[in-house]
């Protein structure tokens, strides 16, 4: 008892770099708790400055102890044998050891700093245990990701994967965990077993098994759970992974954390934080995710499954159009001709000059524009996250950021989301801080397609050809506006798209004459592909993409505009070969048999 009340222990556990977050957490604790406890919050940590045990000291309150807990010698026996990865720290190891540090204690919470807590934290302390080890909630990235499910009831052990909790909210027994010897056990557990992926967690989910108290999801709500659940029903939000408002927009439940990061010290630093995370940043937690569902999938192909009841996976037939554009492609290949598109495009409607304006001036122009963009961004990092669209490695980035002038980039036509892609990297080469990328597309791709693609084309800074003269006079009036303001035009020289289509084609005139005319370079980008691991719907493997960036070409100052546009084209042409041949290994060569009829 302290001040005559009951006593609560929290106990956190975090490093410097985590400190602006604790503020928050501890921010909505305290003023969501109930005034009827004495709360004893310990922070266990191995480097933590100064200045901020004093910025972290100062929510001490009446009924609120704060002690900081150097874990350094604690940790000098075992730090060998504890395994990290990516952004882990040892510390996430700390909860496993609280009940033979703190013996006075019988039970305790432990909270990770990445929370806002909404409702009374006294309520989950008070939760009846009986014998069980631990109570906690279902981890809601298990219950919203396959691969993880398998690897929880695989390879963790556990009976049945809605029962794998997380380990970021625990209210702990600590007089069983005592009576258990977990500690002993779990450092026996660590030299016999290697969990990889989710660490200590799979560590107390295998060594608690059948003996856990799975409590409601309000108390550990995280922004990707799929299921509704009214705001009154959640008492703390885990803004666990990637799923963090200082480094994103448009996370669930961001309001909250906002509310209470406004009120502590560390505000404008967080903000910055946020500003400051860049696009690189972003790729990499989007292939850390990748890379850590790999690893959760090659743990479980490494174990037999005897569950059973399984249902056996199933190959997925390959798709019958599919198969009939592949023929379509051989056969024009053979035909020599290159320029016409496999895969019906939604028929033309004519644009007229009163139908567009190119370079969105107008109020309700600039609203969509930026309405379509961000949605955009958010399916294709969806995209990205659910193996999609992969893109596995960026080469000659730095030939892209070099460009201080408007500029052309040209790429190879494959797939509806190489768009994406080159869009993605744009961002990821920081390019976009102080420019647009417009994007050339087909008439009847603005015109009349459909659904939420429909939108996407008509707003995301898109540039429609068009059959009507007059307005392709505006449309080569934008093209040279924009380039000359210093934006970045994409264009498919090839004019067509060849679904996976691995050779460069013969190249059209089009997008060198653009940047002859305005004296602006030409970024050629190439991208490759390699079938990865994962099957789409259409039965064919899902293309792992290489985005290769040549070095920009410039126009000749001595040359003619249809010089510059020649030489550009071949350069361009030159540089696609040279990536194809070091790539595949083989020389460029078409399957073309002379006096091939076209279908």
């Amino acid at each position: 008892m302290e001040n005559n009340l009951e006593v609560i222990p929290i106990f956190f556990a975090v490093d410097d770099g985590y400190m602006p977050f604790l503020a928050v957490a501890l921010e909505s604790l305290i003023d969501n708790a109930s005034k009827n406890y004495y709360y004893s919050i310990k922070i266990l940590y191995t480097n933590i400055s100064e200045d901020n045990k004093h910025k972290i000291n100062k929510y001490q309150r009446q009924n609120v102890n704060i002690e900081f807990v150097d874990l350094n010698y604690y940790i000098e026996k075992v730090k060998d044998k504890l395994y990290t990865r990516d952004y882990y720290t040892k510390t996430t190891y700390f909860r496993l050891f609280i009940a033979n540090l703190y013996p006075q204690y019988d039970k305790a919470i432990y909270l990770d700093s990445d929370i806002t807590v909404l409702g009374d934290i006294s309520e989950l302390y008070n939760v009846d245990l009986g014998d069980n080890l631990i109570a906690a909630a279902p981890d809601d990235v298990i219950q919203t990701t396959k691969v993880f499910q398998e690897y929880a009831e695989k390879v963790v052990g556990v009976a049945d994967y809605k029962k794998y909790f997380n380990a970021g909210i625990l209210l702990m027994n600590l007089d069983e965990f005592r009576k258990f010897n977990f500690q002993e056990k779990f450092l026996y557990l660590l030299e016999t077993i290697k969990f990889t992926v989710a660490q200590d967690q799979d560590y107390l989910n295998r060594l608690c098994k059948g003996k856990v108290k799975i409590i409601d999801k309000g108390w550990d709500r995280m922004p990707i759970a799929t299921d509704d659940m009214p705001k009154e029903d959640i008492k703390i939000i885990h803004y666990n992974l990637g799923e963090k408002p200082w480094r994103y927009d448009n996370i669930k439940y961001q309001e909250y954390f906002w509310k209470y990061a406004k009120k502590t010290e560390y505000y404008d630093f967080i903000c910055k934080v946020k500003e400051n995370y860049t696009e690189q940043d972003r790729f990499n937690d989007i292939q850390q995710y990748k890379n850590l569902k790999a690893l959760a999938q090659k743990e479980s192909d490494c174990v037999g499954d005897d569950r059973l009841n399984r249902k056996s996976n199933q190959t997925i037939e390959k798709s019958k159009e599919r198969l009939e554009i592949l023929e379509k492609i051989k056969h024009l290949e053979e035909s020599g001709v290159f320029d016409v598109d496999v895969e019906d495009d939604p028929p033309t409607i004519p644009l007229g000059p009163e139908d567009i304006d190119y370079l969105r001036t107008s109020k309700m122009d600039k609203i969509k524009s930026k309405m379509a963009t961000k949605m955009a961004e958010r399916l294709v990092n969806d995209l990205l996250k659910d193996n999609k669209l992969i893109i596995k490695d960026i080469k000659g980035l730095e030939n892209l950021q070099s460009v201080k002038s408007g500029a052309i980039i040209t790429c190879n036509h494959f797939n509806p989301y190489d768009s994406f892609t080159v869009e993605k990297v744009f961002r990821i080469s920081g390019q976009s801080k102080n420019k647009k990328l417009f994007k050339v597309i087909r008439e009847g791709n603005y015109t009349n397609f459909p659904g939420i693609y429909g939108f996407f084309f008509r707003n995301c800074d898109t540039l429609p050809l068009s059959s009507n003269k007059e307005t392709m006079k505006e449309f080569i009036k934008a093209v040279d506006v924009i380039l000359k303001r210093g934006d970045f035009i994409l264009v498919y020289p090839e004019q067509s798209m060849w679904w996976n289509y691995r050779k460069p084609k013969p190249l059209k005139n089009g997008a060198f004459n653009f940047a002859a005319r305005s004296k602006v370079p030409v970024i050629p980008v190439f991208i490759t592909m390699e079938d990865s691991e994962f099957v789409g719907e259409d039965g064919f493997p899902i293309q792992e993409y290489t985005v290769n960036i040549g070095k920009p070409i410039y126009p000749d100052a001595n040359n003619s505009e249809k010089e510059n546009t020649i030489m550009m084209r071949d350069k361009n042409y030159e540089t696609w070969k040279e990536i194809y041949e070091d790539f595949y290994g083989i020389p460029l060569e078409y399957d073309i048999i002379e006096d091939k009829e076209i279908i």
